[in-house]
């Protein structure tokens, strides 16, 4: 999810009542939650894909990122301390508190980003496996409205010296619970709908369906499904009743076209294509050559264009011996 999000969710955890059991809770809850995206470093280095959501989402990071941002919190408050400038209403840090809050917030971050359809890695460096949860689209206004108002509402409590000023937030965070698990439980049924209407409509056999979420709209789903080496694709709207509505036209995925494996000689085409769940590729000829272009059916057809595409330029020697003809762009 986005960083608003991971932040919200801290901060609601925060004014749930885990604030008030240590000094520094709130910002170690907050911190922590967006810790494990600190491998957009990576982008300073030239890397993107295959580096996010993988080392810093997984076990390892779990054992070393909470307590080493413990460490930095406890130091922050020492320093303030010796300069005088530690705040007076602040608790005093009690570091076994401070630890499991860490992880509490840390634990939310890769719960969030398994809920959309981009993936994480949760078992890296033991495993590179993607895990996908096909439940809320990367940026969710409904989710940031769920849980900023619990915060908003818990903190207008606080100031006001109100009785249970923490309640706000946690029917936020249950609230927030309910929405995903009725988020998920549509998507699961969107995909079931779509492989039954494929199959009835001899689109398939149908090996896979992946029912992705679009912004604003909790009640469409954007369906891909898989069958014949090709994209079949379509929605899934619920109001005002339920129903999948397939496009006639499938994308070939044309990924057994030779030029795809000499284009995979690139480090970024590989680590697209470690990175892609639904891939394909279409070819143009240019005076440099053919063209390879990779992209990803989650995020290049339906309500969602987003700019994932890669493309690698194969001169012509290179291409000569492809083995079939470059295929029309779909």
């Amino acid at each position: 999810m986005d960083n608003l999000a991971h932040s919200l969710a801290g901060a609601a955890l925060a004014e749930a009542g885990l604030k008030h059991k240590t000094g520094l809770g709130m910002a170690t809850l907050i911190i922590a939650a967006n810790l494990p995206d600190i491998d957009v470093l990576g982008l300073l280095i030239g890397e993107n894909l295959a580096w996010r959501r993988g080392w810093t989402h997984g076990p390892l990071a779990m054992l070393v990122l909470p307590p080493l941002l413990v460490g930095a919190m406890i130091l922050f408050d020492r320093w303030q301390a010796r300069r005088g400038t530690r705040p007076t209403g602040r608790l005093p840090i009690h570091a076994g508190w401070l630890l499991g809050l860490a992880y509490i917030g840390w634990l939310s971050h890769p719960a969030l980003d398994f809920l959309n359809t981009y993936g994480i890695r949760l078992l890296m460096p033991l495993s590179d496996q993607w895990f996908y949860g096909d439940t809320l689209f990367i940026i969710d206004i409904w989710l940031w409205l769920a849980l900023g108002l619990g915060v908003f509402w818990s903190r207008r409590r606080q100031k006001q010296a109100q009785p249970n000023a923490y309640q706000p937030a946690r029917i936020s965070l249950a609230l927030s619970m309910a929405y995903i698990g009725a988020m998920g439980a549509s998507s699961v049924i969107a995909e079931d709908m779509t492989r039954a209407t494929a199959d009835a409509a001899g689109r398939g056999p149908v090996t896979d369906v992946v029912a992705s979420p679009v912004p604003l709209n909790p009640f469409r789903r954007d369906v891909v499904f898989v069958a014949n080496d090709s994209y079949g694709l379509g929605v899934v709207t619920w109001l005002p009743t339920p129903q999948v509505t397939l496009e006639k036209m499938a994308v070939p995925t044309q990924m057994d076209n030779p030029l795809v494996a000499k284009a995979r000689a690139s480090k970024e085409v590989a680590d697209f294509l470690y990175w892609a769940r639904l891939p394909y590729a279409r070819f143009e000829q240019t005076p440099q050559g053919q063209r390879v272009v990779l992209t990803d059916a989650r995020y290049s057809i339906g309500a969602v264009r987003n700019p994932f595409l890669i493309s690698v330029t194969l001169p012509d020697d290179m291409a000569a011996h492809q083995g079939k003809g470059p295929s029309q762009r779909p």
